[in-house]
């Protein structure tokens, strides 16, 4: 619920930003009723207020929430939804529901964290983005009370701890750079596609240089969630180096003596 709450105040930035960025209060609401992704949503309207079109704000929206599909495989292979509650549960997988859900581990507590996170932030990020909408214009210009940098703050925090290797890292280096290069140039919109094609061609020329038998480096990139670790009944706990050496080490032989039963 910590976590509801805190991500349902800054909806009141989205909430104001879009309608400084062109749209009516009920086209903000809807926004987070239907689209309910907060990355989505905020670079839908962040190419609307650049001037761009319909096209490339619904591009930009859809490249971040490909993650939400890739959480929803992953989380549908735990929990396994069936009938309404599988839309439903579509709807609320965002980043706070994973995180909350691949957090715990007991099957319970990861059901229970997903839904209190998922379903109490949808509430909330309505609510806030509603007072957010209907506040917008007596606030005056958001960029004074720094509305406009929150959910940059928002997403330098989710990306932040995923940057556990050096490629990883080098990734985002250059496409932030290309993103840069590209902002005079493209219309609004268009530049995060270029750091997307980008980050796709550096990551196809980092498996082809990969050498058979060599195992690829994922290191920073592997998944939040182990969608089988539930059919060994929890977490999969890492495995025990002096176990292995064990079972993989020979039994000395001792040589037996004359006499003994089975010598030589």
């Amino acid at each position: 619920m910590s976590i509801a709450v805190a991500t349902g105040l800054y909806g009141i930035s989205f909430g104001a930003l879009g309608v400084a960025s062109g749209l009516s209060i009920l086209q903000t609401m809807a926004l987070s009723l239907l689209m309910f992704t907060g990355g989505s949503q905020f670079a839908f309207i962040g190419v609307i207020a650049g001037g761009g079109s319909g096209a490339a704000a619904g591009a930009a929206a859809t490249l971040l929430g490909i993650r939400n599909a890739v959480y929803g495989m992953q989380l549908n292979a735990i929990f396994g939804p069936r009938g309404w509650r599988r839309f439903a549960a579509a709807h609320v997988t965002i980043d706070e529901s994973t995180a909350t859900a691949s957090g715990q581990s007991d099957r319970l507590e990861q059901r229970r964290g997903f839904w209190t996170a998922g379903l109490g932030v949808f509430v909330l990020w309505n609510l806030f983005t509603a007072v957010g909408a209907f506040a917008g214009n007596a606030l005056g210009d958001p960029k004074q009370w720094g509305l406009d940098g929150a959910a940059v703050a928002a997403f330098l925090g989710l990306l932040w701890p995923r940057l556990k290797g050096r490629e990883p890292a080098a990734i985002a280096v250059v496409c932030a750079l290309a993103t840069v290069l590209a902002v005079p140039f493209l219309p609004p919109g268009v530049p995060i596609l270029v750091a997307a094609l980008v980050a796709a061609a550096l990551g196809w020329m980092s498996h082809s240089r990969t050498r058979p038998g060599r195992p690829l480096e994922t290191e920073g990139l592997e998944p939040d969630v182990d969608p089988y670790a539930h059919h060994l009944g929890g977490h999969r706990e890492p495995a025990d180096p002096t176990k292995t050496q064990n079972r993989t080490r020979p039994q000395k032989r001792t040589k037996k003596e004359p006499g003994q039963e089975g010598g030589e």
